[in-house]
């Protein structure tokens, strides 16, 4: 499948590059529906693959690249059920969505993403999957799991490991603490610092330049230079479904689900 319309999201293909554009307002919250999206774009990959050489994945959204999980979605669909039927959909649902990320990762293509605004939780996460990160001065980056007694749940520990320094992963892990583009461009998590506005546009640049190199040397050296880290990202799924099985975070998300906040545990 060369070109999708879903609800939220889209892809296309352009001169060798892979255009893949986050929708779903108000801030490309992941669950459900947006799964069923990356699954169908994952499945579509092999296909992409021997057409493009580049995935460029962004938001078209003002608020930004995206907020992370449906948590209100994900607590809803257990909250009658027994607590060991709620924390086993919650892991289905996190190795669907650890497998497209994986596949993501493992990509032959080189994939970038281009942000702006709100890169927090499962967004975050999906940006990690990413080979290169393109962000505005205004894009800010955060774990805000924490604050809801968790940790992240779609592979970002191991990710952040891989790509920055641990002194930065157990900053934003134990503490909460969002980090600006600058920062995050300071501490390499971020490859390149553009204007307001300009991420898509960057990144889009950045696509082209990898079209003028052989393909081959491209994938052999990304999967030198970026394996993934499957063992940690499995372990990563059994330490969020041991606390969330815990009551002070059943507790936590209760009042996360009933507050008028619309984004209530954000910075």
């Amino acid at each position: 499948m060369l070109e999708y319309r879903g609800d939220t999201l889209s892809w296309s293909v352009e001169d060798h590059v892979v255009r893949v554009e986050l929708h779903r307002a108000p801030a490309n919250e992941i669950g459900s529906e947006m799964l069923d999206d990356l699954e169908r774009l994952a499945g579509a990959l092999p296909a992409l693959e021997e057409r493009a050489r580049a995935l460029v994945l962004y938001s078209s959204l003002p608020a930004g690249f995206c907020a992370g999980a449906d948590l209100r979605e994900l607590w809803r669909r257990g909250e009658t059920l027994p607590a060991s039927e709620r924390v086993a959909g919650v892991r289905e649902f996190l190795e669907r969505i650890h497998a497209v990320l994986n596949r993501l990762d493992d990509s032959s293509l080189t994939t970038i993403a281009a942000l702006h605004g709100m890169v927090f939780g499962g967004g975050f996460e999906l940006a990690l999957a990413c080979d290169v990160l393109v962000a505005d001065k205004l894009a800010r980056f955060c774990f805000p799991e924490l604050r809801l007694g968790l940790i992240p749940g779609f592979g970002g520990i191991p990710r952040l490991e891989r790509d920055v320094g641990n002194a930065v992963v157990r900053d934003l892990l134990l503490t909460g603490r969002s980090l600006n583009a600058k920062r995050a461009h300071e501490v390499g998590l971020v490859s390149q610092l553009v204007g307001e506005g300009q991420a898509l546009p960057a990144a889009l640049a950045t696509a082209a330049q990898t079209t003028k190199f052989d393909a081959g040397t491209a994938t052999a050296a990304k999967r030198f230079a970026k394996p993934v880290p499957y063992e940690r990202l499995a372990e990563e799924i059994d330490v969020f479904c041991e606390l969330l099985a815990r009551p002070a975070v059943e507790e936590g998300l209760r009042r996360f689900v009933n507050s008028a906040d619309p984004l209530p545990y954000l910075p």
